[in-house]
């Protein structure tokens, strides 16, 4: 049996545990690449395009961290408060 290559949106909203219509919204903004197949408007996305995304938006969430100042542990609390 051949590896699938395609997802449905329903597949890529199950595996970024968004709504279908977030999904779709990806796919309208072309923040997430899909074909359209046939004329009832079947949106496939490849799996490669998927983790393409899921990695480009890991790199956006490393570039945007902001350092902030260390949270004191509870044995460095002062207890005189």
């Amino acid at each position: 049996m051949a590896t699938q290559r395609f997802l449905t949106l329903d597949d890529v909203a199950e595996i970024l545990n968004v709504s279908w219509s977030q999904a779709y919204a990806l796919v309208r903004r072309k923040e997430l690449i899909a074909i359209q197949i046939g004329g009832r408007g079947q949106w496939r996305v490849e799996k490669d395009e998927l983790e393409r995304f899921i990695q480009q938006k890991y790199a956006e969430a490393r570039s945007s961290t902001v350092t902030e100042e260390p949270v004191p542990d509870d044995a460095e609390v002062d207890s005189t408060r």
